[in-house]
């Protein structure tokens, strides 16, 4: 007999990334919103920072008339609110708290978060201040609206990251009766570890968190982490894979785990697909003409890997020791292939020679010009342009775009918004032009990239440390490979070459497959964004709401 669930009323879920894209947390809220309404309504309500101080948010639609009543709740206490919609799928409530009124108390909530609650603020800087600020003012809305409003309704609060810690424990503390859930999507500690160049996995049950915090100047985020793992009525993390990094570096194995899902009303359907497909591929070749001085063939291999600039956890110095691998390897073929790195860094604006050139597409006078333009390697500029490590990487694998090389590699150093002066595509238009996707992740407690990927119909490869590899490994009950849409590569700490070479081989099982043989590729891919629908992942959030009632 089927268990009976017990389901809030009212859902109250708050992020720094709520109607502010950012990562891939934007991405698990955005896409589950839709399938979370259809359930509770406008009960469901995502709160997130007003950090567009006056100006237009477009992610975002205010209606002065919806829930005035808490508008001015909020105004009578001192400080304001937005309250509209998030306009993704599902059109959901969206909050957003202008928190900068609480940097006034600071010191009082950070002596007050100690005295109760033992969150250890003491060396906190960069982001520290900002983010606890508006988790603070998120929480201290919530308890305004549910004193006032829903005070005999099951409540539940959904806290992601420690970016939210400090509000819901606050709020816990002054409304008992609302439930509480604190996600992790990945520990401030492992993140840290794997970005400090340090071998997470080979010694990964000899590292203590705390320990590691005091070592790597963490002792803030990681304190609010912890206390907030410890104390929420529910904590949930992403994978099995980072549950057991939780019970290592935070001492606490996760109540429930909440797979990431998609949604796939973000993918256009059959001649719209391909009409954005072949227009982006159009304008993908038309830009690598216009930096190299060379002209593309239909045929061209696109590739791509993306993500947030996280250097050694997102594995983009191993795929550009694959892309110099593959460069080797196809001297004397003639297929092409265009690699793109698209990956927001340090961005000063397009480059206007490529824009010159582009304009000629445009005008219909393009004509291939005689040499590339000077650092053929990337579409913008960038403020620094000398010490941005990518770019620095490029340039010392020797991966130049000369008209030798096969393999052309392009820096997009933007966030691909519609508006980037360049492609002026958005992220998913880019997504549809790609044969293959390559995320070779270091650190991934789970991976949006590759499911995004297989969602666009997109073979993609992935590791065994991210967890959407070892998921695709277990629905599959084996390794995946290419020709089940998505290759699952071993990685580890030390077969960094090995990975890179393995890469190489799947890049050349694509090259050489036939069209029937590549459909076939596109379709599996786009299987596994079936089995990974929000609809089928979206009963686990129905536990943790059921766990964190009954506690």
């Amino acid at each position: 007999m089927a268990k009976i669930l017990n389901l809030p009323d009212v859902i109250f879920e708050t992020s720094w990334e709520v109607c502010n894209k950012v990562g891939g947390i934007y991405t698990v809220l955005s896409s589950r919103a839709k399938t979370l309404k259809e359930r509770f309504g406008d009960h469901l309500v995502f709160i997130g920072p007003d950090i567009w101080a006056g100006k237009e948010n477009p992610l975002f639609r205010e209606d002065p008339k919806l829930h005035e009543q808490w508008r001015m709740d909020a105004k009578r206490e001192g400080f304001s609110v937005r309250i509209g919609r998030w306009t993704v799928p599902g059109q959901p409530v969206a909050v957003l708290v202008d928190f900068r009124g609480f940097y006034a108390q600071k010191d009082m909530i950070y002596a007050k978060a100690w005295e109760d609650f033992q969150v250890d603020s003491l060396h906190a800087y960069g982001d520290y201040d900002e983010s606890s600020m508006f988790s603070y003012a998120a929480g201290k809305f919530v308890e305004i609206v549910v004193k006032k409003h829903f005070e005999k309704k099951k409540v539940v609060y959904q806290a992601h990251e420690w970016m939210s810690g400090l509000g819901m424990l606050f709020l816990k503390q002054q409304c008992p009766g609302v439930k509480t859930i604190f996600t992790t999507h990945a520990t401030s500690i492992g993140r840290s570890i794997s970005g400090n160049n340090k071998l997470l996995y080979e010694y990964f049950h000899g590292y203590d968190g705390d320990q590691m915090a005091a070592e790597l100047n963490m002792e803030a985020k990681h304190s609010i982490e912890k206390q907030s793992a410890w104390r929420a009525d529910c904590f949930t993390t992403v994978s099995h894979f980072t549950d057991r990094e939780c019970l290592q570096l935070l001492g606490k194995s996760a109540d429930v785990v909440l797979p990431n899902g998609f949604e796939l009303d973000f993918v256009p359907k059959a001649t719209a697909f391909s009409r954005q497909r072949r227009d982006a591929r159009r304008k993908i070749l038309q830009t690598a003409s216009a930096l190299t001085g060379e002209a593309f063939p239909e045929d061209t291999l696109i590739i791509s890997t993306s993500g947030r600039n996280d250097f050694r956890c997102k594995g983009f110095d191993v795929y550009l020791e694959a892309m110099r691998q593959l460069r080797d390897r196809l001297q004397g073929s003639s297929r092409k292939v265009v690699s793109l790195i698209e990956v927001p860094c340090w961005l000063f604006g397009p480059r206007k020679d490529v824009q010159e050139r582009l304009q000629g597409f445009q005008d219909g006078t393009f004509t291939l010009p005689a040499a590339p333009l000077d650092t053929p390697m990337i579409t913008h500029d960038l403020y620094n342009l000398n010490e941005d490590r990518i770019l620095c990487l490029i340039k010392q694998l020797g991966l130049f775009n000369g008209t030798a090389d096969n393999v052309k590699v392009m820096l997009v150093p933007c966030y691909l918004d519609g508006h980037d002066g360049i492609f002026d595509l958005h992220y998913y238009d880019m997504l549809t032009a790609n044969d293959l996707t390559i995320y070779p992740s270091y650190y991934e407690p789970w991976g949006y990239t590759p499911l995004e990927s297989v969602a666009f119909k997109t073979p993609c490869i992935t590791t065994d440390l991210s967890g959407f590899g070892q998921w695709v490994n277990e629905v599959l009950g084996r390794e995946g490979t290419i020709e089940d849409g998505v290759a699952v590569l071993r990685r580890d700490d030390r077969n960094y070459h090995a990975c890179a070479s393995a890469i190489c081989d799947n890049i050349e099982t694509v090259l050489n497959a036939s069209h029937t043989e590549a459909e076939n590729m596109r379709r599996s891919a786009s299987k596994f964004a079936t089995k990974a629908q929000w609809k089928n992942f979206i009963k686990y959030y129905y536990e943790a709401y059921d766990f964190a009632l009954r506690k």
